[in-house]
């Protein structure tokens, strides 16, 4: 599959960052914000898309992806809000418009609630943001990693495929799903699997559900119709909090939107970037 590095850095309390930019320089900038176990190679193809009239900063949030991993590692989303307010501030950018998928929405929307972060406009892609949640499989890691953590690593590895392979309706292509497994299977990537979904509990979002009517910018909440790791209806719920949001829901789309309907969701976020605020 087509090639997706990124090249630049940016020390984080929790851990260097790894980050990269398309598309004008003086363009209109969007954030892509990814969730997990994922990393941004899940938005190359819309990155790519959006670039043409924009400015988009992509990066792979502490402990995932080409990011660092290391024992002790602070990866919640707590954490994450917090580097993603000062990833802001390292770009220099004081109002962009962000798009954020899975537990990134709770990354975005606890940067701007908690944080201080300003946005243009906001995106919300299948995210993690409505209490309760964590599908069986994520409580069931979560709550027993000293076991899994033992496990070998073909075991590991087949454990891991299984998992993010079921986030797509349609079925990942191979090359696809060897690519988002790969950053779980090193020696420091196991380990760090296992970690982030310890760390992270419905506390991230109970902290802030209460304030989605706060909210007073452009909200898109896009869902795939097809989603088994998030219903539906939490679309629709969250959608009904924010005021003034939009939802559009993408048919024969599960979770990983990205990878099911790419051509569907690249349009409905240029179209949601390109209205008049």
């Amino acid at each position: 599959m087509s090639d997706w590095t990124l090249d630049r850095t940016f020390d984080s309390p929790s851990g260097e960052v790894r980050w990269d930019v398309l598309g004008p320089e003086h363009a209109p900038p969007v954030v892509l914000v990814h969730g997990t176990p994922f990393s941004s190679y899940v938005w190359r193809g819309i990155a790519r898309g959006l670039a043409q009239d924009h400015r988009v900063y992509v990066w792979d949030l502490p402990g995932y992806g080409a990011s660092a991993q290391y024992a002790g590692q602070d990866v919640s989303l707590g954490a994450q809000g917090r580097v993603l307010a000062e990833l802001l501030g390292h770009w220099g950018l004081t109002e962009p418009a962000v798009a954020a998928h899975d537990f990134g929405g709770c990354v975005a929307l606890r940067a701007h609630l908690l944080h201080g972060a300003r946005y243009r406009r906001l995106a919300l892609v299948d995210p993690v943001a409505l209490s309760p949640w964590g599908s069986p499989a994520y409580r069931l890691l979560g709550g027993r990693a000293e076991v899994f953590g033992e496990l070998s690593p073909d075991l590991h590895r087949a454990l891991v495929r299984e998992y993010v392979g079921s986030a797509s309706h349609r079925g990942l292509h191979p090359a696809v799903l060897d690519r988002l497994v790969a950053p779980w299977c090193s020696e420091a990537g196991q380990p760090a699997f296992y970690r982030q979904i310890t760390q992270n509990d419905q506390r991230f979002t109970d902290e802030i559900q209460h304030r989605y009517g706060e909210l007073e910018l452009p909200v898109l909440v896009c869902w795939g119709a097809e989603d088994t790791w998030i219903p539906v209806a939490r679309g629709h719920e969250l959608a009904g909090m924010i005021p003034g949001a939009e939802l559009r829901l993408i048919d024969g789309a599960g979770h990983l939107v990205q990878e099911d309907a790419p051509a569907e969701l690249t349009a409905a976020l240029t179209r949601f970037l390109r209205t008049a605020p």
